[in-house]
């Protein structure tokens, strides 16, 4: 099913860079302040062809895709980027502790990178569990279009309950990168080139169907370019936009974590917090648990209650509701929903909450009017006391419900899931022209 290849990877030369000054997160999860620190860190960090500052005198000649393609030929040119002698897998590790909390245990998520057989979604090999936008599609590529190189990282999720892959991915020596980020998430990775070792997970990764966690924009990117490039004349099926690079991780990993994403609702007029509970005692049981002194002590109450049904935290102005749902519950027209979905503490907090109970549109929804999104759900509180309606703090969906939903071919709604930690830019890079030099005749 899944098809796996090795690749001769585009990476930063150490005797030219140091990799904690050139590396970022992902495009999309890179801020303003962000933008500019990793914009001090280097001259050549990646920041400047995953995510360019825009210039006010930018037209078709001269914009963020001409700057990042110019990037890409000059440190390639001048040994900054270099390419691998040989084709390999990089295995992949990350060592953290759960956000916001230094004792915590730590974990490990262990994982390879490699590049992955570009497949539609009607071949039942990849599988979404998100819907995705046009406009960050058309962004990456352009980008793609402009550089003939991936930079980013595909997050994607196989079944391996005995860990076959893993073991054989045990590197003995010292790393080829290590490098610990902004969130203190120590990155290490290695290079495996020994054919054997290739030729055991490709054999192993064969009968895997995959999820996409991260990335969803970006694989819908590649099958686009690839199906444009198909259009033109001498294209095989082995030509190197037919693959894209990937980062494969076992869904049944204990270091797999899964976060809530929390939800801030604000700026609705004549908004009342006991007509709003009104309307949510017709789907929830409704507990009053007074003013939140410590949300971290009202998260484990809503983890205690998320344990048998879809549990919420609505936090308010008043105070604190947690929110456990009826065993009948009135839709109230939304349809479209499998019982796999309307189990899902996101799916009712988006129909029964945030539509039912405070008449937000769908549209409003998709759009963020009078709805932002956040992590940190201390944060999340804070923001109450600043001006917002409410805000939701939610339990995170479960790596069994994923897998069900995404091999049922169904999605969630966005903001579903963050996989935590992000998969590092800058690690390895794909480059298409690259492949195509080495593929070519009398190449070896």
């Amino acid at each position: 099913m899944a098809k796996v290849f090795p690749f001769r990877a585009l990476r930063y030369n150490p005797s030219k860079v140091k990799p904690a000054e050139v590396v970022t997160q992902p495009y999309d999860k890179i801020t303003p302040d962000m933008q500019d620190r990793y914009y001090a860190a280097s001259p050549y960090n990646l920041v400047r062809v995953i995510l360019g500052k825009p210039q006010s005198a930018d037209n078709e000649r001269e914009s963020v895709y001409t700057r990042a393609a110019a990037c890409v030929h000059e440190w390639r040119a001048g040994d900054v980027l270099v390419p691998d002698a040989e084709p390999s897998i990089y295995v992949y590790t990350q060592t953290f502790r759960m956000p916001g909390d230094s004792s915590s245990a730590v974990m490990e998520r262990r994982g390879f990178i490699a590049l992955g057989q570009v497949e539609d979604y009607d071949q039942k090999v990849v599988f979404r569990h998100e819907q995705t936008l046009s406009k960050p599609k058309a962004d990456r590529l352009n980008l793609l279009r402009a550089t003939q190189t991936h930079f980013g990282q595909l997050f994607m999720l196989y079944g391996d309950p005995s860990a076959e892959i893993e073991g054989v991915l045990r590197p003995s020596v010292a790393p080829t990168v290590e490098v610990r980020d902004e969130y203190d998430v120590l990155h290490r990775m290695w290079k495996i080139s020994d054919p054997a070792t290739i030729q055991a997970v490709q054999a192993k990764m064969a009968d895997k169907k995959l999820i996409i966690a991260d990335g969803h924009h970006r694989y819908e990117t590649a099958l686009n370019y690839r199906n444009g490039m198909r259009k033109q004349p001498g294209g095989d099926s082995s030509a190197p936009y037919e693959r894209v690079m990937m980062t494969f991780v076992n869904m049944d990993s204990p270091g797999l974590v899964i976060l809530p994403t929390h939800r801030v609702v604000f700026g609705l007029e004549n908004f009342s917090i006991f007509e709003m509970v009104g309307k949510l005692q017709v789907n929830f049981e409704v507990e009053d648990i007074g003013p939140l002194t410590e949300t971290e002590d009202a998260l484990e109450r809503l983890r205690q209650a998320g344990k048998d049904r879809t549990a919420l935290l609505a936090v308010t102005s008043y105070g604190g509701f947690l929110l456990r749902s009826r065993s009948e519950l009135k839709w109230n027209g939304a349809t479209g929903l499998s019982e796999r979905q309307r189990a899902l503490d996101v799916v009712q907090l988006h129909k029964l909450v945030l539509e039912g109970a405070l008449g937000l549109s769908e549209d409003d929804i998709r759009d963020q009017k009078h709805l932002r999104y956040q992590r940190d759900a201390r944060e999340a509180v804070n923001e109450v006391a600043q001006g917002a309606n409410a805000v939701f703090l939610m339990n995170p969906v479960r790596m069994e419900q994923v897998r069900d939903l995404a091999f049922a071919g169904e999605v969630l709604p966005q903001k579903s899931t963050d996989f935590y930690p992000k998969l590092l830019s800058g690690l390895v890079g794909y480059s298409l022209e690259e492949a195509a030099h080495s593929s070519a005749p009398g190449r070896h």
